[in-house]
């Protein structure tokens, strides 16, 4: 069976995001595709966030109940029946990237889940990731660079 995997056609794994999709353009969320999902699969959970932030891991995008037919997020939209959960910007949506130095990492990490999550819309991180856990089927990562101009 193939492996589930996350690209996006707006930057390469491992290589810049254009600024569009960042604190310094039009802050919107980046194409997603998304190939290879596990027949099994009953939903997709999708988190976003910079391992190199000074203070920790700094959270951008929080999404889950992505339906697993789902092949494609285009660029600044939510798959629909999607919930978005709170990120560190202490918004519930895509928060771009906006490092304050140098160059960091963003993580925009899919996985594959075994059922739908019942969660309450302020849900973090930290509480998809707990509900996430025994419920994941498959996983995948893209990463994207940024540094401030």
């Amino acid at each position: 069976m193939a492996t589930l995997k996350i690209s996006s056609s707006a930057f390469p794994h491992n290589e810049f995001i254009p600024s569009k999709y960042t604190c310094d353009g039009a802050n919107v969320s980046p194409p997603l595709a998304i190939e290879n999902v596990p027949t099994q699969a009953k939903s997709l959970a999708l988190i976003v966030d910079d391992p190199d932030a000074p203070a920790g891991t700094w959270v951008h995008w929080v999404v889950w109940n992505i339906g697993p037919s789902i092949k494609e997020i285009r660029e600044n939209t939510v798959p629909e029946r999607a919930s978005q959960g709170m990120t560190d910007f202490r918004k519930q949506r895509y928060g771009g990237p906006c490092p304050p130095s140098g160059v960091h990492r963003y993580f925009f990490k899919l996985y594959a889940l075994d059922s739908l999550l019942i969660l309450g819309p302020d849900v973090d991180k930290i509480v998809l990731e707990r509900a996430m856990k025994g419920h994941i089927l498959a996983q995948t990562e893209l990463i994207g660079l940024y540094t401030r101009k």
